[in-house]
């Protein structure tokens, strides 16, 4: 039995060629190009402001800093190519666009060491690139650690095969379903399942507006109801906002991560049931939402290694 859900320590990656990825909005809709903006300027701006947020709560956030030379605009949201778990195991993902896939920066373990954490194992799944299957870490792996559950929207950058191999690895039950978001009129696979869910301890918010089978809709729910989890339902237009990229952490307190833009998009009876669990921590994150397409959860690499 995993014993948390939530850490206290999260690692993240301060960017250095931030800018709208071209190779991941072909399947990303929720990217926009923004013209008259030194897009990488703001997205540190951003990016320091939401480290100084954390950390002022009692986040300990490990930072690190991108490589000029490898020019990855996405090296913002690490948690695309990697997990970190209680037994000591690292997960390597394998990456959809072949400009992100060298953010995998190894070196990044050595800060992880040196503030005394154990690496017991890495388990790499990135050869699934040379045969074009991925699955992009906790973008498209949603983890219920404490009931070994792991729930999977599948999508060209999340394989059923390939999850169902990690859950075999690391002792996970999946729970596997589709998801869809309405674009120019045509329902289209939401790209990573952390835009569309989010699970915490006590409670689970979701957009289950975008599960169109019904069968799979009632399976999800089954599996967060006999967890006792508490649904806080999402619409598709507050996904559209974000308000699915959200994140538990453990500072002083307990808090919900997610952006501000998230956070506007919620309606009264929403902040008041997660309000009932933890409070809400909202950073201001609008060059990175836009030309990324990614927000707050997506920026957080969650470490739950053991100390040495």
């Amino acid at each position: 039995m995993r014993t948390k859900q939530i850490t206290d320590t999260i690692l993240m990656v301060r960017p250095v060629a931030f800018r709208m990825n071209e190779e991941t909005a072909v399947n990303n809709y929720f990217q926009k190009k923004l013209t008259d903006l030194d897009a990488n300027a703001e997205a540190q701006k951003e990016f320091d402001r939401f480290v100084e947020k954390l950390r002022s709560v009692g986040v300990n956030v490990i930072t690190v800093d991108d490589v000029i030379e490898d020019n990855t605009p996405d090296s913002i949201f690490p948690n695309n190519w990697v997990s970190f778990h209680e037994t000591g195991k690292i997960a390597l993902y394998p990456m959809f666009a072949e400009n992100r896939r060298k953010e995998r920066r190894l070196e990044y373990f050595a800060k992880l060491e040196e503030a005394g954490f154990e690496i017991k194992e890495v388990i790499d799944y990135t050869s699934a690139e040379e045969d074009d299957v991925f699955l992009e870490g906790t973008g498209s792996l949603i983890l219920d650690r404490v009931n070994q559950k792991a729930y999977c929207a599948l999508s060209p950058r999340a394989d059923e095969d390939l999850m169902i191999e990690f859950c075999e690895d690391f002792e996970f039950t999946p729970v596997i379903f589709n998801a869809f978001q309405t674009v120019n009129g045509k329902r289209l696979p939401i790209y990573h399942t952390n835009v569309m869910m989010c699970v915490a301890e006590e409670f689970a918010v979701v957009c289950l507006d975008t599960i169109d089978d019904k069968k799979e809709r009632k399976n999800l729910l089954k599996h967060l109801k006999e967890d006792g989890k508490e649904i806080i339902a999402i619409s598709e237009a507050q996904m559209h906002e974000f308000a699915g990229n959200m994140l538990q952490v453990q500072g002083d307190k307990k808090y919900l991560v997610m952006s501000e833009r998230a956070r506007k998009s919620l309606n009264p009876d929403q902040v008041a049931k997660i309000e009932k669990h933890c409070e809400i921590l909202s950073a201001d994150l609008p060059t990175i939402e836009i030309c990324g397409g990614g927000s707050a959860r997506c920026m957080m690499a969650e470490v739950f290694l053991p100390k040495a």
